[in-house]
């Protein structure tokens, strides 16, 4: 089957990216599941019910999270929710939710998995319990379950922590994206015992910015010690990434994985 993956949906333009981008994709690489990493798609922090139904209506499937998931109290029902494709981070116990769902595809169940890095400047996410541990919990835990893919989100800081979890869980599961830097990486590849990978998938959003966020008011907080609040850029260019991972229905394991790159001026 053919994933797509789509990087950190940056609020406003993010959403309206994916709206213009999205159908001619599906079309292009024959896609049988799109998701999506959401957790910034309501203004830059966190998500609402309202933009996941959005998103949905232009076709994104399931989307997973970070360390904003839990930020908006009106998707917590949805994280709790098995029928709602929103995925919050396995290992944050103040997420609503198991942190994992299975998604129904024509080729059968896919498994996604929200993971959380450990490293993060934030007090409310000193909880954080270990990705190794928790990741081998749940695949224990749905051992007798047939489904034809499992796709791992890990939402991270650091660069090691994205590799190494790569190679733990190689040749146990289709893939593991990472995100959060939202900067795209340049190592997707088929690990050696057949899981896709990559550090970074990258941010869908405004391209002249800092991180989605408006460059000045970063460098003025930087460079100035100015406290100020982000405001999201929503001026074109705006930028799409992505990979496109190609699966076998029978193992499991990845064939390939192809990152994907669009600009609209």
């Amino acid at each position: 089957m053919k994933i797509l993956y789509i990087g950190d949906i940056m609020g406003a333009p993010g959403r309206e990216t994916v709206r213009e981008l999205l159908p001619e994709l599906k079309k292009q690489y024959d896609l049988d599941i799109v998701i999506a990493q959401a957790e910034n798609v309501s203004h830059g922090v966190g998500m609402t019910p309202q933009h996941m139904q959005e998103l949905m209506s232009y076709g994104v499937d399931v989307f997973t999270g970070g360390n904003h998931t839990y930020k908006k109290p009106g998707i917590h029902d949805f994280l709790k929710d098995a029928e709602q494709p929103v995925v919050g981070p396995a290992n944050l116990p103040v997420t609503p939710g198991k942190g994992f769902k299975y998604i129904r595809t024509v080729h059968g169940d896919v498994l996604v998995i929200s993971m959380l890095g450990t490293i993060f400047p934030l007090k409310e996410l000193e909880e954080i319990s270990n990705p190794i541990q928790k990741i081998d919990e749940i695949l224990v835990s749905e051992k007798g379950r047939r489904r034809v893919a499992t796709i791992v989100n890990f939402h991270g800081d650091w660069s090691s922590e994205k590799v190494v979890f790569g190679h733990y869980l190689d040749g146990r599961v289709t893939a593991v994206i990472g995100d959060h830097w939202h900067v795209p990486t340049a190592d997707a590849r088929v690990l050696p015992k057949g899981t896709a990978h990559i550090s970074d998938v990258g941010m869908t959003g405004t391209l002249d910015s800092c991180l989605g966020v408006k460059t000045q008011l970063i460098i003025d907080r930087w460079g100035k010690g100015i406290k100020n609040k982000n405001d999201l850029e929503d001026n074109k260019p705006w930028q799409f990434n992505a990979v496109v991972i190609e699966s076998d229905n029978q193992t499991g394991l990845a064939k390939s994985i192809t990152q994907v790159r669009r600009i609209i001026e």
